[in-house]
Parts: structure tokens; C-alpha cells; sequence
């Protein structure tokens, strides 16, 4: 057997033995598109997009509207030349470049259409060869399908940029509202191997068609790029429109293999909330379709009772939520130290109790001996991953805010504070938020801010207030407003 025979029956034997994840891995890249996560030609979208556990990012052409050429900030060569370095420090790939100002404009009405494409392929180039481009036709309105004439323009101007982009060595993707068959027709028309379907999942559902039958039906070959996401509504994860493992069974059946860019399946509730949204919608598709990468934070759950696991979980996902960075990788390390942190408080008291069966002494001196050695490793592991200003947040949601809305009840209950006693209050309420962080309960953690608040009513009433006064005037001024306390 020659040496040629012998790498080739090789290469079949480890494609055998390999798991489906890691031809997972290489088959399918995760991304989000610029425009839609409000970074449309920002630096800052290789950081977000890095944050959220992407792959890679759709990167726009910038906005068209009357105007006879993109708002490109990208033919400038050094900042072309920042944004790829940025990207590749990142470990970001540009997946594909989108012209996006065409969902609005129509591609038969742009007399500059091929200096348009031009500009496009060059900012490809520029980005390290990005092989595909978006051209959505949105702009040409539904009635081009069906009207001879106008369907006509639209063919022939599809021809010459397919060509165009051949001879470039790209492919445009384009985005119809056309189901397979009405696709396969057009393509045969465009009669250019430089033209492909931008596949998007949205138009498919919302035409009422069977989204895998429409993708088995196209075939992979004419496919080069997927908007993975429906119109905002629901996260992918929520939506019964969407069969995910049945979309990655047809895909990995036809043998396809690119790039899935989340372009909206945004929560209607919280559509602004990029993170959220977009973290969400990356990490469904990537767990499915690809390797969410594991969190560097290993959650300390074996052994321990599953709902019970559970229950702390939804109590940690308090302060990523509250943070916006859930569904994220850093969101994931977060959300594991903190539940980590309840487990530990777990473990100590209930050693605490064990031990006080025989000694309640040596009991409660091993117990707030643990509870100091590890109170500061909480904030250290945060460190890591949050700002301070952030690792604040998580011990008020660990605490139920109580520490802003103590503060300002004072304010709001004496007027008259002066700047160092609100200085002080607030130091008291911080000092007791420290404390109540390692409490074994609600009730304990409330305890200890009640304490701190009988120190501080110690304090006004040395300074001359009279508490019982104040609170009564207080009790007024809501009442006079339309509250209650």
C-alpha cells in the first residue's frame, strides 16, 4: 500500500472514531450581526461578541439611505487595519460583511449598484478575506417575484454582481422572500455561481412553510450563510416555531457547514437588553450546534441534592440577571461562584449544627472561623471576572437591596441630614452588608441590617433627632403624596 493510500484510509479511520462534537466544532461557527446588537462598525463589537461566547460577528457595511454610497468608515486602510487586528487579539472571526442599508434601499433604483459591491468585496479583503457577503432584497419590495419586468431588473443585476463577486472570489448571499422552490427558479435564472441564498429562518416560519423540508429542498450547495433567529418575540430557546435539533439534524444531514448568525429572536419584554438577548440566543446555538465553552468555574454540585442544586441556581442567576450578562461565558463563572458561595455557607452551618450536639462552643468558634477565612475569598474569586462596582451589585441582590433602600428611607424620612451622617449611615449599612452576605437565612441577614439600624438610630438621636418625630412627619409627607410605607 502506497504512503498516499495509507494517509487517505487514515483520514477515513479518524473521521470513524472521531466524536459528532468535534466535527460539531468545525462545522458550525456561531456569530451575531453588528447592526442588531447596536455595534454596527464599532470596535467595541469584538469585545461584546467575545463577551456573549460568539465565534464571530456579521460586520455591516454601514448605512446606505439616499445616499450613493455606504457610510463605510472601513475604506479608511487604518481603520480597517485596527478592527482586524482588534478582532484577531480577540480570537473574533468576520464570518461574513453584510450591506444591510438594502433591506430599505432597492437594488433596481441604486444606479451605483456595482460600485456599491465593489466597495464591499474591498472591506471583505480588508478584513482578512471574508468569503461571504449579505445583500438582502428588502428593498425591492414582495412584488419583483411575480412582476415580469421588475423580476427581470432584479435578475440581471444579480447576474453581474454574482459575476462580479466571482471574479473576487466571493459569494453574495442573497435574502428573498422565496421558499426553496421559488429560490432554486431564481438561481437558475441568475444563471451565476457567485450568487447563494443567505437562508433566513424568519421568512420561512413566518410564511406558515416547514422550515427542514424548505432546507432539505434548497440543498446544501445553495446555501451559504443561515439567520438563525425568528422575529422578536421569544429567545430561541422559548420558541415553539423553531425546532432546534430538528433544524441541526437536516443541516448535519445535507452535510452543510457555516455560518449561524443570530439576527433578532429577541424577548419583546426586554428587546434593548442586548446581553440578555443576544447571550441567551449564542449560547442555545452553540450548546446545540456547537461547544459553548465550559465555564473556568467548576460548580460545586456533586453530591448534593438536585433540586435542591436547582433552587440555588435560580437564587445565583438573580445577580447575573441583574448584571445582564446570564447568558454569557463571564455571566456563567459569576452565576457559579455565587451558588458556590450558598453551597459553602450550606456546608458551614450545617457542620456548625452537627458539632453542636456534643460541643456548641467549639460548634459556633469553627463556624465563624470558616466564615472569616472564606468570607474574602468570595470577593477575590469576583475579582476575577466583575468590576468592583459590579461585585456591589451582586452582594445587594445577595441581599436584598436592603442597603439602598435603607439609606434612602433615612434620607428621605430626616431631610436634614447632613453630608457626614449620610456618609455614616451608608458606612454602617455596608459594614452590615458584609455580615449579612455569610447569614444562614433571610431572617438572619434582615437580623444583622436591624441591627445596624439600631446603631444608627443611636447615632441621629446623640445628634439631636428625634427619630420617633421624624418617622411620624415622614409618615405625613407620604400620606400627603398618595404612598404608604
Amino acid at each position: 500500500m502506497n504512503k498516499e493510500r495509507k494517509i487517505f484510509w487514515l483520514a477515513v479511520l479518524l473521521a470513524l472514531l472521531l466524536p459528532d462534537t468535534l466535527w460539531s466544532q468545525e462545522r458550525y461557527s456561531v456569530g451575531v450581526c453588528d447592526w442588531m446588537v447596536l455595534k454596527r462598525q464599532k470596535l467595541g463589537v469584538f469585545a461584546l461578541a467575545k463577551e456573549l461566547g460568539c465565534d464571530g460577528v456579521e460586520l455591516d457595511m454601514g448605512g446606505l439611505g439616499d445616499r450613493e454610497a455606504f457610510d463605510n468608515q472601513l475604506r479608511d486602510d487604518a481603520q480597517a487595519a485596527l478592527f482586524k487586528h482588534t478582532a484577531d487579539s480577540l480570537g473574533i472571526r468576520i464570518g461574513a460583511v453584510a450591506m444591510s442599508g438594502f433591506y430599505a434601499q432597492d437594488l433596481t433604483k441604486k444606479d451605483t449598484y456595482m460600485s456599491l459591491l465593489s466597495d464591499c468585496f474591498d472591506t471583505m479583503d480588508k478584513m482578512g478575506g471574508v468569503e461571504v457577503a449579505f445583500l438582502p432584497l428588502g428593498g425591492c419590495g414582495n412584488d419583483w417575484a411575480v412582476n415580469k419586468e421588475r423580476r427581470a431588473q432584479v435578475v440581471k443585476r444579480l447576474h453581474d454582481i454574482g459575476e462580479a463577486a466571482k471574479a473576487r472570489g466571493k459569494v453574495v448571499g442573497i435574502d428573498t422572500p422565496l421558499d426553496a422552490k421559488g429560490n432554486l427558479r431564481l438561481l437558475r435564472e441568475v444563471k451565476s455561481d457567485g450568487i447563494r441564498i443567505f437562508y433566513k429562518m424568519q421568512t420561512i416560519v413566518e410564511h406558515g412553510w416547514d422550515l427542514c423540508a424548505d432546507l432539505q429542498r434548497l440543498g446544501a450547495k445553495n446555501i451559504c450563510a443561515i439567520h438563525a433567529s425568528n422575529t422578536d418575540s421569544l429567545w430561541l430557546c422559548n420558541d415553539p416555531a423553531i425546532d432546534l435539533p430538528a433544524v441541526k439534524q437536516t443541516l448535519d444531514r445535507m452535510g452543510w457547514k457555516g455560518w449561524l448568525f443570530v439576527e433578532r429572536s429577541r424577548d419583546v419584554k426586554m428587546v434593548r437588553n442586548v446581553k440578555m438577548n443576544y447571550g441567551s440566543n449564542v449560547h442555545t446555538l452553540k450548546t446545540l450546534f456547537n461547544a459553548y465553552p465550559e465555564p473556568a468555574v467548576a460548580l460545586d454540585s456533586l453530591g448534593r441534592d438536585p433540586s435542591y442544586v436547582a433552587t440555588i441556581i435560580g437564587r445565583a442567576r438573580k445577580a447575573t440577571d441583574a448584571l445582564g450578562i446570564t447568558w454569557t461565558p463571564r455571566g456563567q463563572n459569576v452565576q457559579n461562584i455565587v451558588a458556590n458561595r450558598y453551597f459553602k455557607l450550606n456546608d458551614i452551618y450545617a457542620e456548625r449544627d452537627t458539632l453542636k450536639k456534643t460541643n456548641k462552643a467549639l460548634a459556633e468558634a469553627t463556624c465563624d472561623s470558616r466564615l472569616y477565612r472564606s468570607h474574602f475569598d468570595f470577593d477575590a474569586d469576583l475579582s476575577i471576572h466583575l468590576s468592583p462596582a459590579d461585585i456591589v451589585k451582586v452582594k445587594d441582590v445577595m441581599t436584598y437591596n436592603v442597603v439602598d433602600v435603607t439609606y434612602k428611607a433615612y434620607c428621605d424620612m430626616i431631610p436634614t441630614l447632613t453630608a457626614e451622617e449620610k456618609e455614616q449611615i451608608m458606612a454602617w449599612l455596608v459594614e452590615a452588608r458584609e455580615y449579612a452576605i455569610d447569614a444562614e437565612s433571610s431572617n438572619k441577614k434582615h437580623e444583622t441590617f436591624n441591627k445596624y439600624k439600631g446603631r444608627i438610630n443611636n447615632y441621629l438621636s446623640k445628634r439631636g433627632y428625634d427619630i420617633q418625630k421624624e418617622r411620624e412627619e415622614w409618615e405625613k409627607r407620604v400620606k400627603a403624596s398618595g404612598g404608604t410605607l
